[in-house]
C-alpha cells in the first residue's frame, strides 16, 4: 500500500512546521544578533555555519532509513530535538545582552540541536516519501509537500514580524520576553503538529528497502560512483552555496540601509517565500500541466532570474529608504522558488536512477552538500559583509555581497545546463519529480 493524498498532505505539515522554526533561527535571531546587539555579522554567520556543519550526516540519516525502515521515530524525535535548539537559541539572544559568553556558549549548543534535529527528521520525511509514493503520484507528492513548507514560511514570518514590531497589533512592542513567548508557541506548535500528523502513517504503508544492507560507508562508495549522482552533487553545492549566502544579510541590510524595524525585517520573510511559492506553483503548472519546458529550463531560468534580483536589491541601497526593497525581495523569491523545484524535480528522479535502490542515500547524499554549501554560503555571505564595511558604507559594502552571489548563481545556471540531462515530454519530467 502506498500513500494517499490525505498522508502526503499530512506529511507535508512536518515540512510546514520544520521551516518555520528553521526560518525563526536563521532570520529574525540573526537579524537581532547583528543589529539590536550591534554583534559582527560573522557570528551567526558561524553559528549558522555549525548549524549546517552536523547536517553533513544527513547520508548516515538516509542509509538508516534505506536498511532499518522504523522512519517515524525519527521525524518525531529530529522535530523535538528542533524544537528545542530553537527555543535555546531565542534565549541565547537574550542572554547575550547581559552575559554574552554564556549566552554564546548556549547559542553554540542550541544551533548544534537545531543541525542535527533537521537532519534528523527532514531526512527521514524525505526517504519515506521518496520509498512509500507511487510513481505516479511521486511528482505532485513532492511539489504539495515543498509549497506547503514555503507556505508556512511565508505565513510564519508575516505573523512573527507583525507581534515582534514596536506598537504591534498587541500594544506590547519588542522585548526579549515577547520574543520567547513567540519562539515558545512556534516551536511548540511545530512538535504537535508533526507528531500528530506523521503518526500512524508507515504502519501502513509498504516502504521499499534495500534487499541486500551493506555497510555505510559501502553503500556511500556506490552512489558517489554513480556519474549523475556526483555531477549532481556538484551542481547542488554550487547553486546552494548562491542560495544561501543571502540569508543572514538580507535582514540586516534591510535594518541598517532601510531602516527596517526587528518585525519589518522579519515580515520581509512573507514576500520573498509568497514569491517563492508562486515561483513553485508557476514551475509545476506550467511544466506539469501544459508541459511546457523541461526540468533543465527551469533550473536555468531560475538561477539566471535570481542572479537579476540580486543586483537589483544591492543597486537599490545606493537609495536607501524608501526603495522598492520588498517587491525586489519578492523577485527574488519567485526566482528562488523557480531554481528550487525544478532542482527539486530533477533530485527526486535522480533519487530513483542508479543500479541499487538507495533513494535515502542518494537523498543523504545530495543533502548533505546541500547543508555544506548552506553553511559557507552563511560565512561567506557575513564574512564578506563584515570585510566590505571596514572600508565601504553599507549600502555599498552590501551590495557588493549581493553582486558576487549574483556570479555564481550564473555559475550554477551554467553547471545545470552540463549537469542536468534533458528529458523526453513523455517521461513526465514534472516539477517535483
Amino acid at each position: 500500500m502506498t500513500l494517499s493524498w490525505l498522508q502526503i498532505a499530512r506529511l507535508g505539515l512536518v515540512q510546514t512546521a520544520l521551516g518555520a522554526i528553521v526560518l525563526l533561527t536563521t532570520a529574525t535571531l540573526n537579524r537581532l544578533m547583528v543589529v539590536e546587539l550591534s554583534l559582527p555579522a560573522i557570528l551567526p554567520g558561524l553559528l549558522v555555519g555549525l548549524y549546517y556543519g552536523i547536517q553533513i550526516t544527513r547520508p548516515h540519516w538516509g542509509f538508516r532509513s534505506d536498511t532499518e525502515g522504523r522512519r517515524t521515530r525519527w521525524i518525531i524525535g529530529g522535530m523535538a530535538v528542533l524544537a528545542v535548539g530553537g527555543m535555546a537559541a531565542a534565549a541565547s539572544v537574550v542572554l547575550m545582552e547581559t552575559a554574552f559568553l554564556p549566552g554564546l556558549i548556549l547559542a553554540i549548543t542550541a544551533y548544534g540541536l537545531i543541525g542535527l534535529g533537521v537532519g534528523a527528521s527532514g531526512t527521514s520525511l524525505l526517504a519515506l516519501l521518496a520509498t512509500t509514493t507511487a510513481p505516479n503520484r511521486r511528482a505532485a507528492a513532492a511539489t504539495i509537500t515543498w509549497l506547503m513548507m514555503i507556505a508556512g514560511i511565508a505565513v510564519t514570518a508575516v505573523l512573527v514580524g507583525l507581534h515582534l514590531d514596536p506598537e504591534n497589533a498587541t500594544g506590547t512592542g519588542y522585548s526579549p520576553a515577547l520574543l520567547l513567548r513567540i519562539v515558545a508557541i512556534v516551536t511548540g506548535a511545530a512538535f504537535v503538529i508533526t507528531t500528530l500528523a506523521v503518526w500512524g502513517i508507515e504502519r501502513k504503508v509498504a516502504a521499499i528497502r534495500d534487499p541486500d544492507p551493506v555497510p555505510f560507508r559501502e553503500g556511500l562508495a556506490e552512489v558517489w560512483a554513480e556519474p549523475a549522482a556526483r555531477h549532481f552533487t556538484i551542481f547542488v553545492f554550487v547553486s546552494m552555496t548562491a542560495y544561501f549566502m543571502q540569508e543572514l544579510i538580507l535582514e540586516p541590510y534591510a535594518g541598517l540601509v532601510f531602516g527596517f524595524t526587528p518585525g519589518q525585517s522579519t515580515a520581509l520573510g512573507g514576500p520573498q517565500n509568497g514569491g517563492a511559492f508562486l515561483g513553485m506553483l508557476t514551475v509545476g503548472l506550467l511544466a506539469s500541466g501544459l508541459k511546457i519546458g523541461a526540468l533543465r529550463t527551469w533550473t536555468i531560468a531560475g538561477c539566471t532570474g535570481s542572479a537579476a534580483a540580486l543586483i537589483l536589491i544591492g543597486l537599490l541601497g545606493q537609495i536607501g529608504p524608501g526603495a522598492p526593497l520588498v517587491p525586489a525581495v519578492a523577485m527574488l523569491g519567485f526566482f528562488n522558488g523557480m531554481f528550487a523545484v525544478a532542482a527539486i524535480g530533477s533530485m527526486m528522479q535522480l533519487a530513483h536512477d542508479g543500479r541499487e535502490r538507495r533513494e535515502g542515500t542518494r537523498m543523504g547524499l545530495w543533502g548533505a552538500a546541500q547543508a555544506l554549501a548552506g553553511g559557507i554560503g552563511a560565512l561567506l555571505g557575513t564574512g564578506l559583509v563584515d570585510i566590505a564595511r571596514l572600508a565601504l558604507p553599507d549600502p555599498a559594502a552590501f551590495g557588493t555581497v549581493f553582486f558576487a552571489e549574483a556570479a555564481l548563481f550564473l555559475a550554477a545556471a551554467a553547471l545545470a545546463a552540463a549537469v542536468i540531462a534533458p528529458r523526453p515530454r513523455a517521461a513526465h519530467a514534472i516539477a517535483g519529480e
